[in-house]
């Protein structure tokens, strides 16, 4: 962090009244320029100005002000990985555990500092991506890494900003949008396991009006997702279909109109859970996800005064079939209106924002099975939040803020959550420090509470999860920002956990405590080089003191990028480790009892080159030592495998 930046305040305040489009348009972590902020200053260059977060506070805010752990990704660390699934992606963040069911497509669930998949906010566009009809949280397996311009990671209890689900933190996902002149490009890649890929986008923008169209496709003969080393030979096959557009419109320089949206069309081979060797069924799902929304912002006061106000919809439906039987159809849908304005001013040297919104929303889950084949089952619930943030900062090195949100609903008591962070720029210092408290709370999920399989059935008594937890951490940048250290502190204590217990599910009585740490670092030795360092410690027990399953204590990532040849040629590494971890094992009677799974460590080799200003070549090789391994107790994983491609912009 260097001493010699423009204070925090008066960058906020730029970016603020720069425009109404601020909160959509995508920005870069390492640096953002904004011409408004050049004219303000009389100067010819653009002002290089601080990274923002857009999913800590109620508006967009900068990161160096921000209390809670945060962390983005951008879309060229992506691309110099050449990562090609978003939860590939998120193994590099600290305090995150991926847990996937065999090869691409296979379900993937991400925890945030021990807390369950469900407990965790994922956001696309600023739409709630979740699915009401299965257990409530989002399945990465069908979501791929292309056109992303960042992913942001806000971690802790967030629900006094974003009500139920914010429990363990925030996956906020934000796609390019169009600019500059009429362009596009085509991307194409192939490789093992006979996968091939394509991606083209088309592009335009200017001070009125933006548009980003793109469409991917992607298929790939894939593994056998029951383990191979178990005697099942069967390649289960994966293809996905996507599409997204997003068009901006400014016909004032206070108002913008957005629209943004996503569908997804997919067909996986898979695998029923078993350990029993040449037990290898030929199970397949086909499912569609389709995510809306539409947003209109106005600014007045010289911009210091903003509204907001969106309508969004999200869909999942599936099907899961033996052969060409449908055995069972989910649907789940969300609707959601949000309103939200926001207020900014300053008295000397302390600067003041407050915001206020208000949602509302309803989630419906239909499900028909052959297991119950008399009739489909539809239920839904709908439910309305209030929330408010005041933030406080004091001569542009302490950083305050307050949130709270009421939250009424059909099902459930009313509910009340609340959070507080601090952060102090130490004078004269690169030092940073940050600390947050804050509660949660995660309603039951539709599919907890009335869903059924044929070996299971819900529980309508289900009580909603309560959490408490903090966090604390320092941040020093050494040799004038070209080393960065970050180490934080974390405790999370959650009540009521829900847990499947086989044929149901149930409260467990007691407290369940989680607790860890967290370190991260970013070296830049040489202008053409950057390493990234991250290591989490979770230790998480049940109210039983059992570990809680499917989170490695130890969990570390090292990825290093080059540029060289006049910045033609790039070429990088990535190395994940995940320690042993704890699965259960369920036997012919459904009755479960802990296994360990072994640790593993994967290494990743990247290389591209730009032929011509249009044309680039690359290729990449993961898991380049061919590590066996298991993310979940009789799934299996991909071996070593090679992909080449072909990158043209025009």
């Amino acid at each position: 962090m260097s001493t010699n930046r423009p204070p925090a305040r008066h960058r906020s305040r730029r970016l603020l009244r720069a425009g109404v489009a601020l909160p959509l348009i995508t920005l870069s972590p390492l640096a953002t320029t904004n011409l408004a902020a050049a004219e303000e200053t009389g100067t010819d260059e653009p002002t290089q100005l601080a990274p923002l977060s857009v999913s800590a506070a109620r508006s967009p805010v900068p990161v160096e002000t921000v209390g809670s752990a945060v962390t983005v990704i951008t879309a060229e660390q992506i691309e110099a990985l050449q990562i090609r699934q978003v939860d590939d992606v998120l193994r590099l963040v600290p305090g995150l555990a991926v847990s996937r069911t065999g090869s691409v497509g296979g379900t993937s669930q991400i925890r945030i500092r021990g807390s369950e998949a469900n407990q965790t906010l994922v956001r696309i566009d600023g739409i709630e991506v979740s699915d009401p009809s299965g257990d409530s949280d989002f399945d990465f397996g069908h979501l791929l890494a292309y056109e992303i311009e960042r992913i942001e990671v806000l971690r802790g209890p967030q629900s006094a900003l974003y009500g139920s689900d914010a429990v363990g933190g925030v996956i906020d996902i934000t796609t390019k949008r169009g600019s500059g002149p009429l362009s596009g490009s085509v991307r194409t890649e192939a490789g093992s396991f006979d996968t091939r890929e394509a991606v083209g986008t088309v592009s335009y923008g200017d001070q009125t009006f933006d548009a980003l169209v793109s469409a991917q496709s992607f298929r790939t003969d894939g593994i056998s997702s029951a383990d191979e080393r178990a005697g099942n030979p069967e390649k289960d096959g994966y293809r996905n279909r996507s599409a997204f557009a997003k068009f901006g419109w400014r016909p004032a320089e206070d108002v913008e109109f957005a629209l943004v949206g996503r569908t997804v069309r997919y067909r996986a081979d898979t695998d029923a859970y078993s350990t029993i060797p040449e037990d290898d069924p030929d199970d397949l799902t086909t499912g569609t996800q389709t995510f809306l929304r539409g947003e209109a912002r106005y600014a007045m006061a010289d911009g210091r005064w903003r509204h907001k106000i969106g309508l969004a919809t999200t869909e999942h439906d599936r099907n899961y079939r033996d052969g060409d039987l449908i055995t069972s159809t989910y649907l789940g849908r969300r609707v959601k209106a949000d309103y939200q304005t926001d207020y900014g001013f300053e008295t000397g040297a302390v600067s003041h924002d407050l915001s206020f919104g208000l949602d509302h929303e309803r989630e419906s889950a239909r499900t028909w099975s052959s297991w119950a084949p008399g009739s489909v089952v539809k239920h839904d619930y709908e439910s309305t939040g209030f929330a408010g943030e005041y933030r406080l900062g004091l001569y542009d090195q302490l950083f305050l803020s307050a949130a709270g949100r009421y939250d009424r609903n059909g099902l459930f008591d009313d509910q009340h959550s609340w959070r507080a962070t601090a952060a102090w720029l130490i004078p004269g210092t690169d030092t940073r420090l940050r600390a947050s408290y804050g509660t949660g709370i995660k309603n039951p999920t539709l599919f907890e509470l009335y869903g059924y399989t044929n070996t299971y059935r819900g529980n309508p008594n289900l009580k909603p999860e309560e959490a408490t937890g903090w966090d604390a951490g320092v941040e020093h940048s050494f040799l004038d920002g070209s080393l960065v250290v970050d180490l934080g502190w974390f405790r999370q204590d959650i009540k009521n956990l829900i847990q499947g217990n086989g044929p149901s599910s149930e409260n467990l009585p007691g407290t369940s405590r989680i607790n860890g740490v967290e370190a991260s670092m970013t070296i830049r030795p040489l202008a053409w080089m950057d390493l990234r360092l991250a290591y989490t410690y979770t230790d998480g027990k049940d109210s039983h003191g059992e570990e809680l399953v499917r989170r490695a204590p130890h969990i570390a990532s090292a990825d290093l990028m080059t540029r060289f040849l006049d910045d033609r040629a790039r070429a990088g590494v990535a190395v994940i480790y995940n320690g042993e971890q704890k699965d259960w094992a369920y036997d012919a009677s459904y009755a479960r009892h802990p296994v360990t799974l072994d640790d593993y460590t994967l290494v990743n080799l990247t290389a591209a080159y730009d032929l011509t200003e249009t044309v680039e070549i690359f290729g990449r090789i993961d898991n380049l030592f061919d590590e066996e391994y298991q993310e979940v107790l009789g799934y299996g994983s991909r071996g070593r495998a090679g992909y080449a491609g072909l990158r043209m912009r025009f």
